[in-house]
């Protein structure tokens, strides 16, 4: 995503709150996952009277802390407590929290499993996978490492506008409580920082190059031209006239007097102490605890106990795989020179290009209603939220990626928002649009998000959880839905396709080569330009993604893997009953789970089609 997810899950976008929350750490579950939620207005009386009363006080009781505890995610999942304030992030604060998991996790761990019902076996084993990874994520570290070449809690605040309420003069009182308190959370998390450099715990030096320019745009002399101010352009009918001109002047005032000291003091602290501080190196394995980070890494982005040597063959057999598929698009276009040939052709050639930024935007827009008209034909449940396309924000589109999704938060009235990066025009290249339209809105990251974030039967810690092997793996399984659709309309944009695959298969090759192989920048540089068609400038940015960002690129592919592996078991156990809008229905009907539980969830439904039939 990014979500592309994301991330940090395309989800980690939405809001500052997200952007912190500790990167999830998967247990594998073997037994199969139903549908559990709290007991909701309207609800099944059996399905309330089968939960465990002791194991849902202590779902009730972590959910309230979090809410608490962090006001901006509270925010994000429609809780609309403690609108004025940004919530902690002194150490103090993040170790008590931890305690607080701690203790829970114990709770947890002391209730008889085999006393419960199914759902609720399924449902304690996947909070304990959620504590799990809390308490690993703050022992291990992330704390310190609030950034990384691709995001950071900085980037996702200047969105705050986006994802407040502001339906009433009150609710613009607290977003502009919440500008004032910015320094302060800014000076919590430069101490954090700090403590980073001091132990070696920061994203390597040389993927940090330019980062300065994700915080430049937001320190303006005009608060008008700040992303803070848009909220006051316009107002809604309930606040009165009488307040409009006063909330003005207030706000102008917090955005010269709090977020662009703010944001200097961040610039300050990024360009003469944290970047020329940064680690040397380039390895996940040279941190400290390095090795037992990678391996928590891995265990978290892709649910799978899989080692890196094993994954890192897995890619090498994909891209040869793949790479036999591009060459047939070569051949069929009638190309005659090589392979390498080819990739420098579409790099430069200007027809593969937008002229204007407006032309881009246009053309994912039509690809994005295009599927839109595809989707009854693949899906017998869509969503309710719509989607809008928009251009990555000018602040952070130097350091982006081609595009992705930001889901909006809950109460909010914004929509979902497809992001398409139109700063370097000649590094977005038309052919791969379609397949990046296709993975980050429908019928990827938009459609199964918003589908998730819908099932009332779901208990709230798990509708608002994102495990990137399922997410990231749908949104790749979505560009391949592609060619089903009949979205793939010239042979370059199969190969464009194809280019975007084998992307995702080289990132299991290089994400382990450099945090576990000792692979140098240049050598991850040089694979990805040798295999895929993609622009040097975005191989440039995603390579020190991949380098500051250890294991979350692992979540694609081998997502996409398990899931049309699912689909050609299906096909051959069901025949002629096979239908894809049943099948689409079963992958996305839980959420976002692991993946051995997604396996179950899919021979389930299997099991189920054969007695109807």
């Amino acid at each position: 995503m990014s979500t592309e997810h994301e991330t940090a899950d395309p989800r980690q976008e939405t809001t500052l709150a997200t952007l912190l929350r500790l990167l999830p750490l998967a247990i594998l579950v073997t037994t199969l996952l139903a549908s559990c939620a709290a007991p909701r207005e309207g609800e099944d009386a059996a399905a309330g009277a089968s939960r465990n009363s002791e194991l849902w006080a202590i779902f009730e009781r972590d959910w309230e802390f979090r809410l608490d505890e962090d006001p901006l995610f509270a925010t994000s999942v429609g809780d609309f407590r403690n609108l004025d304030e940004l919530g902690s992030a002194r150490y103090s604060d993040l170790e008590r929290r931890a305690e607080f998991d701690r203790e829970t996790l114990e709770r947890l761990r002391a209730i008889d499993r085999e006393s419960l019902s199914e759902e609720d076996r399924i449902n304690a084993e996947l909070f304990e996978r959620q504590l799990t990874d809390r308490v690993a994520g703050f022992e291990l570290g992330d704390w310190q490492m609030p950034v990384n070449a691709d995001s950071g809690f900085h980037m996702g605040f200047a969105r705050l506008g986006r994802q407040v309420p502001l339906q009433s003069t009150a609710h613009y009182e607290s977003y502009i409580a919440r500008l004032r308190e910015w320094p302060r959370y800014v000076g919590e998390q430069i101490d954090n920082m700090r403590v980073g450099v001091e132990g070696g715990m920061t994203p390597p030096k040389v993927t940090m190059q330019g980062y300065e320019a994700t915080v430049e745009p937001l320190i303006t002399d005009q608060p008008e031209t700040s992303p803070f101010w848009e909220p006051f352009e316009s107002f809604p009918a309930a606040v009165p006239a009488a307040d409009r001109e006063r909330l003005r002047d207030e706000g102008r005032a917090a955005i010269r007097e709090a977020i662009v000291p703010g944001y200097r003091t961040f610039l300050e602290f990024l360009t003469s102490e944290y970047i020329p501080g940064a680690r040397e190196t380039l390895a996940a394995h040279d941190l400290p605890n390095g090795e037992e980070y990678y391996r928590q890494q891995i265990r978290s982005f892709t649910t799978l106990d899989l080692s890196p040597d094993e994954i890192h063959q897995i890619g090498l057999d994909e891209v040869a795989r793949i790479r036999a598929e591009m060459q047939s698009i070569i051949e069929e276009v009638g190309f005659e020179g090589t392979y390498a040939e080819f990739l420098e052709l579409l790099r430069t050639d200007d027809r593969f290009y937008a002229d204007t930024p407006r032309a881009l935007l246009e053309r994912a827009s039509y690809i994005a209603k295009k599927m839109d008209g595809k989707l009854p034909s693949l899906f017998g449940t869509l969503p309710r939220m719509p989607y809008t396309v928009e251009a990555v924000p000018d602040h952070i589109a130097p350091k982006y990626t081609a595009g992705r999704y930001v889901n909006p938060s809950r109460g909010s009235t914004q929509p979902g928002i497809y992001w398409v990066n139109t700063y370097a025009l000649d590094s977005r290249p038309l052919y791969t649009l379609t397949a990046l339209t296709l993975h980050e809105a429908v019928p990827g990251h938009h459609l199964q998000g918003s589908l998730a974030e819908e099932q009332g039967d779901q208990p709230d810690f798990r509708r608002f959880d994102y495990i990137s092997a399922f997410g990231e793996g749908w949104g790749l399984y979505s560009e391949f839905l592609g060619i089903e659709a009949g979205m793939y309309e010239t042979p370059y944009d199969h190969f464009g396709r194809l280019t975007y695959e084998i992307w995702r298969a080289c990132r299991l090759v290089v994400d382990t080569g450099v945090h576990a192989k000792g692979w140098t920048r240049q050598q991850v540089l040089d694979y990805m330009a040798e295999h895929t068609a993609l622009p040097l400038h975005e191989i440039t940015t995603e390579t020190d993604r991949y380098i500051s960002w250890p294991g979350q690129a692992l979540a694609y592919k081998l997502g996409e893997i398990e899931i049309r592996r699912l689909r050609r078991e299906a096909e051959e156990e069901l025949g002629t009953a096979f239908d894809v809008r049943g099948f689409h229905d079963a992958v996305l009907r839980n959420g976002s789970v692991p993946l051995p539980v997604l396996a179950e969830s899919v021979e389930r439904y299997i099991a189920e089609t054969k007695a109807k039939t």
